[in-house]
């Protein structure tokens, strides 16, 4: 079976986890666009929900699919956000923002009953960092910035190359709200509840993308079948 059709079974499987009249936290990435196809679906035959969309590419998905849009203006709480992740660690601590959508990624997470976070299981790890980590930063000050994270990577017994994300038009790459994301290729992160509070509270960085306590759930498709894992 062919990487997308597993992704496509886990965002099923979290499909069946979705009740008339939710409101929904809609992720971003390929195998939340197979959510929201599948959302859509649900949609047509009759399924009452309403999505919040964590990026510009998934607003245009859902609105394409017919999904019902609406904003954490309008609504402050979610009962559930499906999304995907870049890495998940036993914990059901993750690595999220290879997309660029991190900053909105959380923001919906964090005003969500319940987060399943859906994937193929290669993106299952013993230890998160071997995906670079994505910091989304300020241009102001970068140089700044970048030196606060160093002393945090070290302060947190990590360290390594940081990168500038590059867009295709090999200018630096601009998330939706405004901003930078520089790439920290670790290798290994050991302690990532310490390293995410030490980024968090550096005054050039807006967000990164360790996401703990957040996802309740996992939902791991491979060769084998479905796995689900919940937040121990």
């Amino acid at each position: 079976m062919d990487m997308d059709a597993l992704k496509r079974q886990a965002a099923a499987r979290a499909l069946e986890e979705v009740r008339d009249g939710m409101k929904l936290g809609l992720g971003t990435g390929s195998t939340a666009k197979h959510f929201v196809e599948l959302l859509g679906e649900k949609v047509r035959t009759g399924l009452k929900v309403v999505g919040v969309p964590t990026s510009e590419v998934t607003r245009a998905d859902a609105i394409r699919c017919g999904v019902p849009l609406t904003t954490l203006d309008d609504i402050d709480h979610l009962d559930l956000t499906v999304d995907g992740a870049d890495e998940i660690d036993p914990a059901l601590n993750l690595i999220k923002g290879g997309g660029g959508a991190l900053l909105r990624e959380k923001i919906v997470a964090a005003a969500s009953d319940r987060m399943i976070v859906i994937a193929d299981e290669s993106k299952w790890v013993e230890v998160l960092g071997r995906f670079p980590l994505p910091v989304e930063v300020i241009p102001f000050g970068l140089a700044a910035t970048r030196a606060a994270m160093a002393r945090a990577f070290a302060q947190s017994g990590a360290s390594g190359e940081m990168v500038i994300r590059q867009g295709k038009d090999g200018h630096a790459f601009v998330t939706d709200g405004g901003h930078w994301i520089i790439d920290a290729h670790l290798g290994r992160i050991g302690d990532a509840p310490r390293l995410a509070a030490l980024l968090s509270v550096i005054p050039g960085v807006v967000e990164h993308g360790l996401f703990i306590g957040l996802g309740t759930s996992a939902v791991l498709a491979g060769a084998q079948g479905i796995r689900v894992v919940e937040r121990r």
